[in-house]
């Protein structure tokens, strides 16, 4: 069965998004940024929510910028052709390879798991993580902690109702004092 995989990047006090709505603090140095292509490579689907997604809606034209370098051009070519669901309730259509739902997230899962596929069912954004948790349905958690204290925000974690148990299976410290850490959900 296909894992549920939670990652994003975080500041040392909890949060997706500093009380501003910059995140420019999370801008990978070139061994984070590695690691994140390394990480792409094993996801068959990306869940998003309307937040994450317009952000990242910068990668559907950024291979049109001749300065780029390898790493960003490897990204693109990644990233572009991945499947992604887009959940919103306000956006009337996307681009790329996404397609959009307006709820459902956990149907959503058990529909992508019973269907043959490879990689993990990744999810980005806080909001639609929350939702997914409380359904109980993520396998993994990965935390790319930054050294910062932002004060205040949009937690990576939303407040949940019940404990859920944790084993780390891997930690990794980067060059730019980053640390990646990873907990897969004992059930």
């Amino acid at each position: 069965m296909r894992s549920v995989t939670y990652s994003m990047g975080v500041s040392l006090d909890g949060y997706i998004v500093g009380p501003d709505g910059g995140f420019d603090w999370t801008a990978p140095e070139d061994d984070v940024f590695r690691f994140w292509i390394e990480e792409i490579r094993g996801v068959g689907v990306h869940l998003l929510g309307r937040r994450l997604y317009e952000t990242m809606l910068y990668w559907e034209t950024a291979d049109q910028d001749p300065s780029i370098d390898e790493d960003t051009r490897e990204w693109i070519a990644l990233w572009n052709p991945l499947p992604k669901v887009v959940f919103s309730t306000t956006l009337t259509s996307v681009q790329g390879n996404a397609r959009l739902l307006s709820g459902g997230v956990a149907e959503e899962i058990e529909r992508l798991r019973a269907e043959p596929g490879e990689g993990d069912i990744a999810i980005g954004g806080a909001t639609l993580a929350a939702e997914v948790a409380e359904a109980g349905l993520i396998d993994e958690y990965q935390i790319m902690v930054y050294p910062v204290l932002v004060g205040g925000g949009i937690p990576f974690f939303a407040r949940l109702e019940r404990q859920v148990d944790l084993e780390l299976v891997e930690t990794r410290t980067f060059n730019s004092r980053v640390v990646h850490l990873r907990y897969r959900v004992v059930r």
